[in-house]
């Protein structure tokens, strides 16, 4: 899963309106920023099959420590306390705990049977990859709700809040054609430092947010 995750952080500001949506975006991809972290310290591993089907060119080897499914409890209970802990903020709290957690469910639905619910358990997974087409539907149609969901919940307030966010949209657009439709990557090295590298779309997803303000739901009766 790739904008499905993005599509549950979008979505996600309607029930937290307060919480910013760099930290509600962080939430749902925090797994996948973990992962390449252990991949470059050789502590999770990941092989590189480039003639599969574009979204199975990854076989996962092991990855306990960022998708093992108690692990990713443990990382939904660590970031919703660091954030109650400086906001005191529930709803916020709440939301980013199911955030971290949708992706290791949203993965269960995509991935082969690859993923770990802990350290020593079999390995399980529903296998949607299989079927690309049905993938893409699927996660574009995700992606299009997590927008409408977050454009009914806010408004731009100037033009960096319309055009950021719609930038914002047209790169993860871009970024899935290419992963679902583009060459594999090169290397695990370099795998892991392209995905690091999404990380810049929080604080680009906190600076539109930003500029953008919560309609209440008064006004939108």
């Amino acid at each position: 899963m790739f904008i499905g995750h993005y599509a549950v952080g979008l979505a996600s500001k309607e029930f937290a309106p307060r919480t910013s949506m760099g930290a509600l975006i962080a939430a749902p991809i925090l797994l996948d920023l973990l992962w390449p972290i252990f991949l470059l310290l050789g502590w999770e591993h990941v092989s590189i099959t480039p003639n599969n089907n574009p979204f199975l060119r990854l076989q996962f080897d092991s990855y306990p420590i960022s998708h093992g499914l108690v692990a990713v409890l443990g990382w939904a209970t660590l970031y919703a306390s660091v954030y109650f802990g400086f906001t005191r903020y529930i709803a916020g709290s709440v939301v980013i705990w199911i955030g971290v957690v949708s992706h290791w469910l949203m993965d269960f639905i995509v991935h082969r049977p690859d993923l770990p619910l802990d350290a020593r358990s079999r390995l399980v997974g529903l296998g949607l990859w299989n079927h690309r087409w049905l993938t893409i539907t699927i996660e574009v149609t995700l992606f299009a709700i997590g927008i409408w969901t977050y454009q009914k919940r806010t408004r731009a307030k100037d033009k960096v809040g319309l055009y950021a966010f719609l930038a914002f949209v047209l790169f993860l657009l871009l970024a899935y054609i290419g992963a679902s439709f583009g060459p594999p990557p090169p290397t695990v090295k370099k795998l892991a430092i392209v995905t690091l590298l999404t990380s810049l779309l929080i604080p680009w997803a906190w600076w539109f947010d930003k500029h953008r303000e919560v309609i209440e739901s008064r006004e939108r009766k």
